[in-house]
């Protein structure tokens, strides 16, 4: 009796498995985008360059870093949606702010620009 189970158990699995079909998600946004911001020479003398990089992934997730002269200094996931022409970008379990970011095509490329229109990251 148990082998007639398992037998139903694992062909009920096959054909759940096999019916279902995850939608697929063919977003522009998708892909790794980055800012580069270069601050001037301190009181040490070295200037600092940090990097903003936003990992955009099909399940409406990401991953964020951010670096300081090529180590990383933070780095979380978060989540993204897209309605209206317009991305809401969240970030769970840190105290940074939702960022609502607009895709712009331009001659130099792909950017999100921000809600005032400012570049926020490039296309890599």
């Amino acid at each position: 009796m148990k082998k007639v189970f398992s037998f139903l158990a694992i062909i009920s699995i096959i054909l759940v498995s096999n019916c279902t079909q995850i939608p697929e998600n063919d977003n522009p946004v998708i892909g790794i985008w980055s800012d580069v911001e270069v601050a001037p020479a301190s009181l040490t003398g070295k200037s600092e360059t940090v990097r903003k990089e936003w990992i955009f992934n099909d399940a409406y997730l990401g991953r964020y870093h951010r670096k300081s002269n090529g180590s990383i200094t933070f780095k979380t996931d978060f989540k993204w949606s897209y309605e209206n022409d317009t991305y809401t970008i969240s970030y769970p379990g840190t105290d940074m702010e939702s960022q609502i970011v607009s895709m712009k095509t331009s001659e130099e490329g792909n950017t999100l620009a921000d809600s005032e229109g400012h570049t926020m990251a490039l296309r890599e």
